[in-house]
């Protein structure tokens, strides 16, 4: 993955030949070594799979099989590529069902070449990423979610949760209020290195795929409102 010293592997999904080819050129021009396209659902699945890159670069309306399947399908197993949905939908509903299905980041396609080049490099250090004004959106859905009564834990799940340490908590807590590992590491006086191992930490402990699942499991226990 991104971080061995190695520049960040990234595949682009379209169904626009012209569009694809263009980001694609974008993104080898800048540095980012591009190790697949793909123009539908199945295929991207596929290549995905063969090429394992650090960052999905990936259209929401494809052939086949929906951007947001594919997204579910590749991140769901946990070691799949970070998500960075690229896409010509605003609309609030697609950015919602697109990070849910595990989407790091959205942006729209009327992002301008040098925001879509920081998107990935942010992606691929696990931060999220999106045009603005969708971010409160998403962080509002959280909220809402983490709101809605669930049933009781019995003692067995009590017992079964992990303890993180002190540190992690910290950093958990950090990352639940929308701060980038950049910000945490600066405001912890840490690396950004360890920023993100102890991230990879936390994740493991409790059974997480991604930093999505990671905020919403510290806002629905406030660990934001701290």
């Amino acid at each position: 993955m991104a971080g061995t010293g190695g520049p960040v592997t990234v595949m682009v999904v379209d169904d626009h030949p012209m569009w694809r080819d263009a980001v694609a050129r974008d993104l080898g021009e800048a540095g980012f070594e591009v190790v697949a396209t793909a123009g539908d659902g199945q295929q991207a699945v596929r290549r995905a799979r063969a090429t394992a890159p650090d960052v999905l670069v990936l259209d929401l309306n494809l052939p086949g099989l929906p951007g947001v399947e594919v997204c579910r399908e590749l991140v769901g197993s946990g070691t799949g590529p970070r998500v960075l949905v690229l896409s010509a939908s605003g609309e609030h509903a697609d950015v919602l069902e697109a990070v849910k299905s595990g989407a790091t980041g959205y942006l729209v396609k009327s992002a301008s070449t040098q925001e879509l080049l920081d998107a990935v490099r942010r992606t691929a250090a696990g931060d999220p990423v999106f045009t603005p004004g969708l971010a409160g959106l998403v962080l509002g859905e959280y909220r809402r979610l983490a709101a809605a009564p669930e049933p009781e834990p019995t003692a067995r799940e009590k017992a079964a949760v992990p303890k993180l340490t002190e540190r992690e908590t910290e950093v958990l807590r950090l990352v639940a209020k929308g701060l980038s590992y950049k910000q945490i590491a600066e405001r912890l006086v840490i690396s950004h290195r360890t920023v993100q191992n102890h991230v990879q930490n936390t994740l493991g402990k409790l059974q997480l795929h991604n930093r999505v699942e990671l905020v919403r499991y510290a806002i629905e226990r406030g660990l934001d409102e701290e």
